[in-house]
């Protein structure tokens, strides 16, 4: 019965893909003698909050998150990233595979809060993996599933993080607004003909810090 093991050897930025991505460089090692003839692949990606130092900074920005950092201790938990599945090839012996995590910016998911928070450093991921695993034996192709205690961990440069949002969104940040507060937002934008939503939010915050000095 084949007997795998997970190891993440890197991670690199997918340049031309639909949404901005990842490609965690995983290493798939069979300990046993059977050739691997196909595997369907789950993975489930966490980042483990708690295995890491917070600047000043960072702790203001994630505030929204964790809360104050006198409650870190219980709040800073575990936080799902994504699930995965990959169709993994025949090979024997060993193999690396591109395992692809997309990656958004829409900041009302925990994860793109998280990131985004960050400013240097190394953000601990872990992988669960599951699955099905397609083997040739004694009695022709066969089928096992991955055991869950399958897992592997790796340390993400912030840095890529950020060359990749800066890549797919130069110089800029997602926001998605209620369609209400949209349509006046959008209101106020044509009514003083301003030719960006740059410029409609920068007067409106300059009103409201206006108001509140008043």
């Amino acid at each position: 019965m084949p007997d795998l093991n997970f190891r993440v050897e890197g991670a690199e930025v997918i340049s031309y893909a639909v949404t901005p991505s990842l490609a965690f460089k995983l290493q798939i090692e069979n300990r046993a003698d059977e050739s691997i003839r196909s595997i369907m692949l789950k993975t489930q990606v966490q980042i483990i909050p708690n295995l890491r130092h917070y600047n000043g900074q960072e702790q203001e920005r994630l505030f929204e998150l964790y809360g104050p950092p006198t409650h870190w201790a219980t709040s800073l938990k575990t936080l799902l990233w994504t699930n995965t599945v990959e169709l993994v090839s025949a090979f024997s012996g060993r193999t690396v595979i591109d395992l692809q995590v997309p990656c958004t910016y829409d900041f009302e998911v925990a994860s793109a809060k998280y990131f985004h928070g960050l400013e240097e450093g190394e953000v601990p991921v872990e992988f669960l993996f599951s699955g099905s695993i397609f083997y040739t034996g004694e009695a022709g192709l066969q089928v096992e599933q991955i055991p869950w205690d399958k897992e592997a961990t790796f340390r993400l440069p912030v840095r890529l993080w950020k060359e990749m949002m800066e890549l797919y969104f130069p110089n800029s940040a997602w926001l998605r607004l209620r369609k209400d507060v949209f349509d006046k937002v959008y209101a106020y934008k044509a009514s003083r003909g301003l030719h960006n939503w740059d410029a409609a939010l920068e007067g409106l915050l300059n009103q409201a810090q206006q108001e509140i000095g008043d």
